[in-house]
């Protein structure tokens, strides 16, 4: 039997995707599926993984690392079957601060709490919240993201001859545009060509993905250069390792991960980080910040996937996995891993069947770091940041950003460009707490607007009859909250001036809170003060359960009747305010 939709929110089970495909049959042909969508997607995270852990600031073995560790664990464990974990772009923007101000260590360690985090998120049924983040929020801080993610390439994009590395945002583009007059022209063209394959491969409809022959291009010109004495960086000549034996080597070292407690990596300029509690803390922001996005990320892949494979995935046990990846990867170096959207689509595209092609790409990646190594030394830097430009340009959607301004309401357009700059300029956290924030007080006003009332007194469909002289009745309609009651409550006040009494047809109230409930006695006392009778009928439940919790009952001059139709047959029976009293009480 398909499990319900509120099961698969509410529920929390461990590799809750793979008991399910097991539990459906998993055949030989499911194998092959797997085997070749994990090899194919393998392929395309090796570079992937590299070049996102240099944009995090870290060596780019710790983004295979990741892709590694967390890939498989989060697969095994998850609850979504389609997903690809490992480094993203997205955190990018996150993860480079921490690197720069605690070091490897740091990172690791900000990782590892954030793991904790989305684990009591888990833990707490609260796989459901990224149904409360507004389209426009996600599309805002992504762009922004994506806004950061080229600026942070362009050095070596271009072969800037950049010695400062800011943090602000403004400052390092006042830098990059002080040094564009001494860009690196071999550089350029390797950035060029390999991002100009990346735009053009596709229309060619080959079943190889264009970042293999994109990098192999690259390389080849960058070895032209080389050969003609021009200077192009490499993985290879920006980076070298120093094994436990001593040898030594240029690029990424072609050895497993090992354990290693991670507040024992090396911190800021490689000097053993400063433990305190005051480090704990500075770091807390980061890892709640790393644990909120991996949320939103993992889980806005896990609807995207829903809508390609017709699949549900399980909210919760994708948090889970989420969570046990990032808390075990940092133990064997491994940085921050989310499912990444578009190696996930890739995955299912390729002709994944179950979470186990993402466990055969993380063994793909193991391979690849074991074998390969001495041949992705080899990668350029340029080439790595144009992959990785591709990469910011396909994860800002920019037509749906576009189609957003120009279509959208101008609140969702000022949540959209308020989330964009914030990221940009200051944090991206700071940036989702704004646009959530923004995007609720604008749903606020809105639905505020909605609520209110209409004299139906002549209105022969609702009041089929002659209504005694001084009475109205007033038909309410929208949520009685706070945001609207007191507006609404104001306005049947000065309505009511001078009557005998009032109906309030409240059958079109679906809400009434605190703030509803203040304006309502309010209105209540003005109508005994000035002697005006007030029926109200037809009450939904949750108003009439509110009423009755605040101790609301039938008082002299108040009365509540279950329909329109009781209510008019007792004012038009006698329309005395004793009788009405009398026989409503």
């Amino acid at each position: 039997m398909p499990t319900s939709r509120r099961s698969r929110l509410h529920s929390l089970s461990f590799a809750s995707a793979l008991r399910e495909k097991f539990k459906e049959g998993y055949s030989r042909r499911d194998l092959m599926g797997d085997l070749m969508a994990g090899v194919t997607v393998g392929i395309i995270a090796i570079p992937l993984a590299m070049a996102l852990a240099i944009a995090s600031g870290v060596r780019p073995e710790y983004g295979l690392y990741t892709a590694i560790i967390a890939g498989f664990l989060i697969a095994l464990s998850g609850g979504s079957r389609y997903s690809i974990s490992g480094p993203t772009a997205a955190f990018v923007v996150i993860l480079y601060p921490v690197t720069q101000q605690f070091g490897l260590a740091g990172l690791l360690v900000a990782t590892l709490m954030a793991g904790v985090i989305l684990v009591a998120l888990a833990i707490a049924r609260l796989g459901r919240l990224i149904e409360y983040i507004p389209e426009s929020v996600t599309l805002g801080f992504t762009s922004g993201i994506a806004i950061v993610i080229v600026v942070l390439q362009m050095r070596d994009f271009f072969g800037l001859p950049m010695s400062v590395d800011p943090e602000s945002f403004m400052h390092r583009i006042a830098l990059l545009f002080g040094a564009l007059p001494d860009l690196d022209i071999a550089n350029t063209l390797v950035a060029l060509s390999t991002l100009l394959v990346l735009i053009f491969w596709p229309r060619l409809k080959m079943p190889i993905p264009g970042h293999l022959p994109a990098l192999l291009i690259g390389t080849g010109l960058a070895w032209l250069f080389v050969v003609n004495g021009l200077d192009v960086a490499t993985i290879g000549t920006r980076f070298s390792y120093t094994l436990a034996d001593g040898t030594t080597g240029q690029g990424i070292p072609p050895i497993l991960p090992s354990f290693q407690w991670p507040w024992l990596q090396p911190g800021p300029d490689g000097a053993p980080l400063d433990w305190s509690w005051s480090t704990i803390q500075a770091l807390l922001p980061a890892a709640f910040s790393i644990a909120m996005l991996g949320a939103i990320e993992s889980l806005l892949c896990a609807v995207v996937l829903d809508g390609m494979s017709g699949r549900r995935h399980h909210a919760n046990g994708e948090l889970l996995g989420q969570g046990v990846g990032n808390l075990v990867a940092p133990f064997f170096g491994g940085i921050t891993a989310t499912a990444a959207i578009a190696r996930s689509a890739t995955n299912y595209k390729a002709g994944a069947r179950s979470p186990i092609s993402g466990m055969i790409h993380a063994l793909v990646v193991l391979a690849g770091l074991l074998i390969l190594a001495p041949i992705l030394s080899w990668l350029p830097m340029a080439s790595m940041a144009a992959l990785l430009v591709m990469v910011a340009w396909n994860m800002s959607e920019a037509p749906k950003v576009v189609h957003l301004l120009k279509k959208a309401p101008a609140g969702d357009v000022l949540v959209l460009l308020t989330c964009l700059s914030l990221t940009v300029l200051f944090d991206m956290v700071l940036a989702i707490s704004a646009g959530i924030v923004m995007a609720s007080l604008l749903f606020m006003r809105d639905l505020a607007g909605m609520t209110r009332f209409t004299d139906i007194s002549s209105q022969r469909k609702h009041v089929p009859v002659e209504l005694p002289e001084g009475w109205v009745v007033l038909k309410v309609s929208g949520p009685l909250f706070f945001a609207a009651a007191e507006r609404v409550f104001d306005e049947m006040a000065e309505k009511v001036r001078g009557l005998r009494g009032v109906v309030l047809y409240m059958d079109g109230v679906p809400l009434l809170d605190a703030g509803g409930l203040n304006g309502f006695d309010r209105f209540s006392l003005y109508c005994q003060q000035q002697e005006i009778q007030l029926m109200i009928a037809d009450l939904q439940f949750q108003p009439l359960r509110a009423m009755a919790r605040a101790g609301v009952k039938p008082a002299p001059g108040r009365h509540f009747t279950a329909t329109l139709e009781e209510a008019l047959s007792i004012i038009c029976s006698d329309p005395s305010a004793e009788a009405v009293q009398g026989i409503a009480t």
